[in-house]
């Protein structure tokens, strides 16, 4: 409709004859009240569609931060349900393929990751006091402001791990664990070195060589 109102009023007018006074007249005297009447058409379309476009803009934005767990549905490429910024404690998520899953912020008190495959899965300031990570694959995860505290890590795969900010294994059984590439604070090196024991059983190599320990 928009494209047909365009061509009426972009319609060559023809040229009035010749009369004998050559004089050209002002141009607000050579406007039709046509002319005039498109402008006015023109401009309501064009208000028209600026508010359909405004107003479809801000429903989307509505719908989005009506509900932030729609941003994060699956969690990642092999979770059924959202797992970021959730209470799961106590989940059980034993001998599961969640690689990349984000269970960032997400409370995970006692849950079961026991023999999981976590690879590159975010635990970005998560609580996993007391939760059972033996066996898991954890090469590149991320701990960053993470609590593991009193977690078990016995025989866990930790390779390229992330452990940056305040995170803390305080209490937890690190036998058999893997810690190659894991950028640990010299203080949190320190404690892992006094309790550090045993070989991880997938890669072959000893916990206390893995954290460098004297």
């Amino acid at each position: 409709m928009a494209l047909l109102n365009i061509s009426l009023c972009t319609k060559i007018q023809p040229k009035p004859p010749l009369s004998f006074f050559s004089a050209k007249p002002p141009l607000f005297l050579s406007l039709s009240r046509s002319s005039f009447h498109c402008q006015a058409v023109l401009s309501k379309k064009l208000v028209y569609d600026l508010a359909t476009t405004s107003l479809l803009a801000a429903l989307s934005a509505s719908l989005f931060f009506i509900d932030p767990a729609l941003a994060f549905k699956g969690g990642g490429p092999y979770g059924a349900g959202v797992t970021r910024g959730q209470d799961l404690s106590g989940q059980d998520f034993s001998g599961r393929t969640l690689i990349k899953q984000d269970f960032k912020t997400s409370i995970l008190r006692q849950a079961n990751f026991r023999g999981a495959k976590l690879l590159g899965a975010s635990f970005f300031d998560a609580d996993l006091t007391g939760a059972d990570l033996s066996e898991a694959d954890l090469r590149g995860a991320d701990f960053s402001l993470a609590n593991v505290t009193k977690v078990n890590l016995s025989n866990a795969n930790l390779e390229g791990a992330l452990v940056t900010g305040n995170t803390s294994f305080k209490g937890s059984n690190i036998t058999g664990a893997d810690f190659t590439d894991v950028p640990l604070r010299d203080d949190q090196k320190e404690y892992l070195c006094k309790v550090a024991d045993g070989v991880n059983p997938t890669t072959g190599n000893a916990t206390r060589e893995t954290l460098f320990c004297r």
